[in-house]
């Protein structure tokens, strides 16, 4: 099984015919996804034509849904276009958005998420400086590489998007119902805890791993869900145990002020949570393994 994507998803681009978008649309594509139109404004009207398939280039969300039944959006948008066309996208009442846009200032993705929730929610929204969603050998809608890993039985949530491909291949003998990169900018739409109730109640997804990081405190929210919601085994891994204090690393989000938000500090909530805390990513996906191996 898989969660919040499958092989009946229908995908389209928003920022279709950049380079980016063009590039990434046609690799989901090859990896098997329903990629089925794309969204430019300035070019609706257009075709374009990717890894042998003709696709529509719509003017907005909302036509392309109607014309060709989507459900999931990728925006490939640059940073100070991407509000509205996360707008756009959660208007349209889209399903699920997967914002892969890196560099958007905090003030839009504040907005774009206030709006959301304002609307009703109707729209999920994963990001935004995401790599995205898989369900290996159903869809793909993002970066994350196609060839990395099969399907399987292990959950993946992720801040990190270059962890994300690492324990996807260290745990390709397994393989993954879904893993999904949530991003590690200082507000992001989909958390850990929504990956992981989804999982808790995704009957395919047999262990699941989570991979968060140094900043904030949605580690140890995500260690109390867990001790009072999930059932399923959970390996963790906390990236940032030398960060020093005061310096933002990697992602907007990853800094450490004063004793809240280290690494230690998560590593010990999810421990009292009963996760299994790796020290390194080999270690955690070592752990992962052995829980798989004690369910069979």
């Amino acid at each position: 099984m898989a969660i919040w994507l499958n092989e009946r998803s229908k995908v389209i681009v928003q920022g279709i015919t950049g380079s980016e978008g063009s590039k990434h649309a046609t690799k989901m594509l090859a990896a098997g996804a329903n990629v089925v139109g794309g969204v430019n404004a300035r070019k609706a009207g257009q075709t374009i034509t990717l890894a042998g398939t003709e696709l529509t280039v719509f003017g907005t969300v909302e036509e392309a849904m109607k014309e060709t039944g989507a459900d999931v959006s990728v925006i490939f948008v640059p940073p100070k276009f991407a509000k509205d066309a996360v707008v756009e996208a959660i208007d349209a009442e889209i399903p699920l958005a997967v914002v892969i846009t890196e560099g958007i200032p905090v003030h839009d993705t504040a907005y774009f998420w206030a709006h959301a929730v304002a609307t009703g929610n109707k729209t999920r929204i994963i990001g935004p400086n995401c790599p995205g969603i898989i369900s290996p050998g159903k869809s793909n809608a993002g970066i994350i590489p196609a060839d990395i890993t099969g399907p399987g039985a292990i959950g993946l949530v992720s801040k990190s998007g270059t962890l994300t491909y690492q324990m996807m291949y260290e745990l390709r003998d397994i393989g993954f119902s879904t893993a999904v990169g949530i991003g590690g900018d200082p507000i992001i739409g989909t958390t850990h805890i929504d990956a992981l109730a989804a999982f808790q109640e995704d009957p395919g997804t047999e262990v699941i791993v989570m991979i968060g990081e140094i900043g904030g405190d949605a580690e140890e929210r995500a260690a109390d869900y867990i001790r009072e919601h999930v059932t399923k085994p959970v390996v963790g891994y906390v990236a940032g145990f030398t960060a020093p204090e005061g310096k933002t690393m990697g992602h907007a989000g990853a800094i450490v002020s004063g004793s809240s938000g280290t690494a230690q500090a998560k590593k010990e909530a999810l421990e009292a949570a009963g996760v299994k805390v790796g020290k390194t990513p080999s270690e955690t996906a070592e752990l992962a393994r052995e829980l798989y191996k004690k369910l069979h």
